[in-house]
Formats: C-alpha cells, sequence, structure tokens
C-alpha cells in the first residue's frame, strides 16, 4: 500500500477553491478508471484557507507508475496549474507494509499495533 499525503499552497483562497472545483471530475475519473486507486482527494483544508491537502492511496508500487502515465494525472497537473500557486508543493509518498483498525473491539483508539496480540 502506498500513501501520499500533502499540501497544495495557492495565493489566494480564490485560487485554491477554484483548483478543488476544477479537480472534481478528474479526482472522480481517476476512482473510477485507474485500478489500484483507492483514494484519491484534493481538498480545501478547513483550517489553512489558502491550503489544498493531497491525499491518495494506492494498492501499490505499479498502480502508482500506472497513474504517473495516466492521462488523468496529466490533465490534473494542467488543472492545478492554472491557478496561482506559491512556493513548493510539500507532497510526500509512504510505503505502508502494516495496517490496522485506530480502534479495538472496545472502541477504544490505539497507538500500538495490536492485532497480532
Amino acid at each position: 500500500m502506498i500513501i501520499i499525503a500533502g499540501t497544495l499552497d495557492y495565493a489566494s483562497q480564490e485560487a485554491r477553491d477554484g483548483a478543488v472545483a476544477a479537480g472534481r471530475e478528474l479526482q472522480e475519473a481517476t476512482r473510477r478508471d485507474e485500478p489500484g486507486c483507492l483514494a484519491y482527494t484534493f481538498a480545501a483544508d478547513p483550517v489553512v484557507p489558502t491550503r489544498m491537502q493531497v491525499y491518495e492511496l494506492w494498492e501499490n508500487e505499479a498502480s502508482l507508475a500506472a497513474h504517473f502515465q495516466h492521462p488523468n494525472y496529466f490533465d490534473m497537473r494542467t488543472v492545478l496549474g492554472q491557478f496561482e500557486r506559491v512556493g513548493i508543493p510539500a507532497i510526500a509518498k509512504y510505503r505502508c507494509d502494516l495496517s490496522e483498525p485506530v480502534y479495538d473491539r472496545t472502541f477504544t483508539p490505539r497507538a500500538d499495533f495490536f492485532t497480532a496480540e
């Protein structure tokens, strides 16, 4: 599993909101059309009015590599680039080798990895 998470900062809230709205159809297309895409979200940050939060979840490296060659990827870059950004995007990828629920059977949040107990 691969998680992509980060932020894009825009010159204004209007630019950020425009980018979020303009990217909606491509987010839907990516989720629908690209095998291995489990989540693909570019959303307004609720605290920083000029920031977009990026969250993607991919089954494996092959599905992410295919995404980077897919027209949806290139179209999304074009759409997001139509709105004035500031700074350098702070987006990273994470390889996730273990996944567990946050809550145990009693709905208690757990920071440790507990399912092997």
